[in-house]
């Protein structure tokens, strides 16, 4: 009994895994929290324009969930290279795989920036049929769509940013700009008589968003090349240079991290559909309670990144042990942590509701929607580390796509589809469902990182090909 008290309180022992773990998962988690504290507060201000406009910025920005998880996808692939091969301190193929991400990353924003701008009621369409919401979220689309480009070179130089170490840089910029979005939002929003500016309502919103992006772009590009040392400062060269043995070695790990969060992000769209279906009311509970789960998963995001990063670092190394030894930990600390933020949420962060004007069924449902949250959030952080600290970091994307893209289609959508079509229950009912695929991505993610088979050296296959160009 001792001998394993004794095992378990060294594998907690590791000055050098805590030092790592926040010295880059505390600025991550504060940007998360910063972002996430800032969009409740936008949101809090649309919010006094009523149920309707809530949903249609809600649905509106759908459109945008979709492009951001393709381009997480792509970033994140990429990332596990950059972490591997920053781990053995290879610039010019960090360079390389930076330049093929940006390439990558342009065409989806573009396709979204035109659904956006010229299809808006189209898309909008799909998740409701009231009028009112599809023409209040579509004159928000026409004009937040053209951030879109600005916001895919944002990611792609904050998550290479990140996984090279510099976790102070995205954090400077993104709070920067999206505290410049929410002081220009009231203005925009509600108007300002003083300088003759009119109440906008969600144009209004649309706009100080816009200049956000847009700022925030020019910022962390500027910063980028301001040092020209800087191991993702990528030349035109790296950028426009189409290698096709290159792009193969990796996009052949990389394409199943993008299939994956375009099935997933396409599975939380269907959900946010079944809200649609069940009525505006349902959508107006869910978009209000999602802003305190952002939240309150702000913490676990970090470690979870932080992890990704971390375990990269040491399989580049070739240190195949400490990479398995700190996913453990990052695993446990997060279920752990996630146990008890869970109770805080329950406890506290109903209070939050009383900001908000609008119909009381509204908030009842998303006091409920809240604490079924609460009691499942130790099931969704531990499946955020498992599969983005752990299972891509570690190159092992063809099983995650099937853990996390798959899943959610063959488990989480027909259930809660049934839930909300055949048996007619109300939405906090339905929401909790989803969280059948949570349960089944825990046990079966638990059991792939013990056998060990995820981890695997991707800096080879570049390094390979580099040498015969």
């Amino acid at each position: 009994m001792n001998s394993r008290i004794n095992a378990f309180v060294e594998f907690f022992r590791d000055r050098e895994y805590y030092r790592q773990l926040v010295r880059l998962a505390l600025p991550i988690a504060l940007q998360n929290l910063i972002t996430s504290s800032l969009n409740m507060v936008a949101l809090i201000l649309i919010g006094q324009l009523g149920e309707e406009s809530v949903a249609a910025v809600g649905l509106g920005n759908q459109v945008w969930f979709l492009l951001n998880l393709v381009i997480f996808g792509i970033c994140s692939g990429a990332a596990m290279f950059v972490a591997q091969l920053w781990g053995k301190r290879d610039i010019p193929n960090i360079r390389k795989v930076l330049g093929l991400t940006i390439k990558l990353s342009l065409i989806p924003a573009l396709f979204f920036w035109i659904v956006a701008v010229f299809f808006p009621s189209f898309a909008l369409g799909i998740y409701t049929k009231d009028a009112q919401v599809i023409l209040i979220g579509s004159q928000y689309l026409r004009i937040y769509g053209w951030s879109y480009l600005f916001f895919a070179m944002t990611a792609v130089f904050s998550t290479a940013s990140r996984s090279t170490g510099n976790v102070r840089l995205p954090l400077i910029v993104s709070t920067s700009a999206l505290g410049l979005n929410v002081l220009l939002a009231y203005p925009f929003i509600f108007g300002l008589d003083a300088i003759g500016l009119p109440a906008m309502g969600v144009q209004g919103a649309a706009i100080a968003g816009l200049i956000a992006r847009v700022l925030e772009c020019l910022a962390i590009l500027t910063s980028v090349y301001w040092d020209r040392l800087s191991p993702i400062a990528a030349s035109i060269r790296d950028i426009v240079e189409f290698n096709i043995k290159f792009m193969v070695a990796v996009m052949k790990p990389v394409l199943p991290v993008i299939l994956n969060e375009l099935l997933w992000s396409l599975g939380i769209t269907t959900y946010n559909i079944i809200y649609g279906h069940i009525g505006t009311f349902a959508v107006a509970s869910v978009n209000i309670m999602s802003t305190i789960e952002q939240m309150a998963f702000v913490v676990f995001l970090g470690l979870g990144t932080a992890t990704s990063i971390m375990v990269g670092n040491q399989i580049g190394q070739g240190n195949r042990e400490k990479a398995y030894l700190y996913g453990g930990r990052s695993l446990l600390i997060q279920g752990t942590g996630a146990l008890v933020m869970g109770g805080l949420v329950y406890l506290i962060a109903g209070n939050i509701f009383q900001f908000y004007k609008v119909d009381p069924q509204v908030i009842d449902n998303a006091k409920i929607l809240l604490t079924i949250f609460s009691c499942g959030l130790w099931m969704k952080a531990s499946n955020h580390v498992i599969i983005i600290g752990i299972l891509r970091s570690g190159g092992d994307t063809k099983f995650s796509l099937v853990l996390d893209g798959l899943v959610i289609w063959f488990i989480g959508v027909p259930v809660t589809a049934a839930g909300a079509f055949l048996l007619g229950l109300p939405v906090y009912f339905v929401y909790a469902l989803t969280y059948t695929e949570e349960a089944v991505k825990f046990i079966v993610g638990v059991k792939r990182y013990f056998s060990k088979k995820w981890i695997n050296d991707l800096t080879q296959k570049v390094e390979d090909i580099s040498l015969t160009v």
